[in-house]
């Protein structure tokens, strides 16, 4: 095993890969709890016909893909990358295909089924560069600070510091309320363990927060062994839901809906990728060595997560905390795919982990992608419109979609007045008619 992970080659050891991996669980821990809460729109009134998905069962669906996707990334790739569904594309299952589309969640889970699917086929075919070539750097980076400030927003609407208003739409809440101060506390506290470089601030952020709940009589406290530890949720409410509701997906809504799962998932695994690596010292002359293996290890993972009942499945840039620790090998993945199936057997943690608790998780987390503002060239009008728009527009729709689709439709405009015609690729101009039919359907 050390000569298969090449623990001599990299200067690593069994103890250091263990620390690692441990190390890249705690830091992303945090998703076991979010995405159920996430994915079942806990905090909000449905509309009538609109349902959220069964908690228990996401639970099991999430640390299930999460092993499988991570130990897929130690054993094939020999990356200490871990995976899980993915912060973003769950708010877009949820709250702009769900909720805002009324597509039902069944139907969404076969459209991250089919997004996987095509990506696998992206991933062995070579045209993986191609397609990461024809979308500017600049709208990547705008999709995801997009995406981090529609996070956010969620966060701070569970936690009721947002409220809606007749007059201005959104105003401060009342941050009198007890479940309000809950969530400014956890915030504080998730906000001064980060600060202070604690690694996995953000769970340890949950569980303090999930505590004063209990201690205030916000949250009621666990009273038995049974309350804390149990056997794994059952997966019968989502498991294959994605291969029964195959036959929804067929309509422009759902194309669109699909091609954004797809390429959040695609460019989002490429960023992680590189960064992970790059901390780690494993990039060759500029390149990612079996950078294959590690996009069908992704790829693999979303399309397993689809079956047994989550949203897309992606490489996590949490993995950079077991990185620090001294990871270097995919064991330090097997290990962390290892805490992921022992925490099968601590779902009913689910009923103290409230929206309040998971509200500051989305509000850091939402500041920790919003780093990719400062590397867009602001200085030029023609990138900034597109960009700005892009960025603006998915919190302000409440959709991920839409704030790609304003955006991409806006990029060849601008470069064409500018002069700079010839820049914009191919797909680029094909991305331009499908989000204007996209828009003139949804009208």
């Amino acid at each position: 095993m050390k000569k298969y992970f090449r623990f001599d080659e990299l200067g690593t050891n069994y103890r250091t890969e263990f620390i690692a991996g441990l190390t890249t669980f705690l830091a992303m821990a945090y998703i076991l709890f979010v995405n159920p809460s996430t994915l079942a729109l806990e905090g909000f009134d449905l509309p009538d016909g609109v349902t959220g998905m069964d908690k228990g069962a996401v639970f099991t669906a999430t640390a299930l893909a999460a092993a499988i996707g991570t130990l897929l990334m130690g054993v094939v790739a020999r990356y200490p990358i871990a995976l899980a569904p993915g912060m973003g594309l769950n708010a877009f299952f949820a709250y702009t295909v769900v909720l805002t589309f009324g597509i039902p969640w069944q139907t969404a889970l076969a459209g991250v089924m089919v997004s996987g699917l095509i990506f696998i086929v992206l991933s062995l075919s070579g045209l993986r560069e191609k397609i990461i070539n024809a979308i500017p750097a600049n709208l990547k980076l705008a999709v995801g600070a997009g995406i981090g400030f529609f996070i956010a927003f969620i966060g701070f609407q569970n936690a009721g510091i947002i409220v809606g208003h007749e007059a201005t739409l959104v105003t401060l809440g009342d941050l009198t309320q007890p479940t309000t101060l809950l969530a400014i506390f956890g915030l504080t506290i998730s906000v001064i363990l980060l600060a202070l470089g604690v690694k996995g601030g953000i769970f340890y952020g949950m569980i303090l927060t999930s505590i004063a709940g209990m201690i205030v009589g916000l949250i009621d406290a666990p009273t038995k062994l049974g309350d804390v530890v149990s056997s794994a949720p059952s997966l019968a409410p989502t498991f294959g839901q994605a291969f029964a509701h195959f036959g929804d997906i067929f309509t422009l809504k759902m194309l669109v809906v699909i091609l954004t799962f797809l390429f959040v998932d695609f460019f989002d695994t490429a960023g992680t990728l590189v960064a992970v690596a790059t901390q780690a010292g494993l990039m060759k002359g500029n390149k990612l060595p079996r950078a294959g293996r590690a996009l069908l290890a992704d790829s693999t993972a979303t399309v397993a997560g689809s079956i047994l009942g989550t949203s897309t499945t992606t490489s996590y840039v949490e993995s950079t905390a077991g990185v620090g620790a001294g990871g270097r090998t995919g064991f330090a993945s097997v290990v962390t795919a290892g805490f992921f199936l022992l925490a099968l057997f601590f779902s009913p943690l689910l009923g103290v982990v409230t929206a309040e608790v998971t509200a500051p998780a989305l509000i850091i987390v939402g500041v920790l992608m919003s780093a990719s503002l400062k590397k867009i060239d602001w200085n030029q009008f023609e990138i900034a419109v597109p960009a700005f728009l892009v960025i603006i527009s998915m919190p302000l729709t409440y959709s991920i979609a839409t704030g790609i689709g304003i955006g991409f439709i806006f990029y060849p405009i601008t470069m064409i007045l500018k002069g700079r015609a010839k820049e914009v690729h191919p797909i680029m101009y094909g991305m331009f008619v499908v989000f204007i039919l996209y828009f003139i359907f949804l009208s």
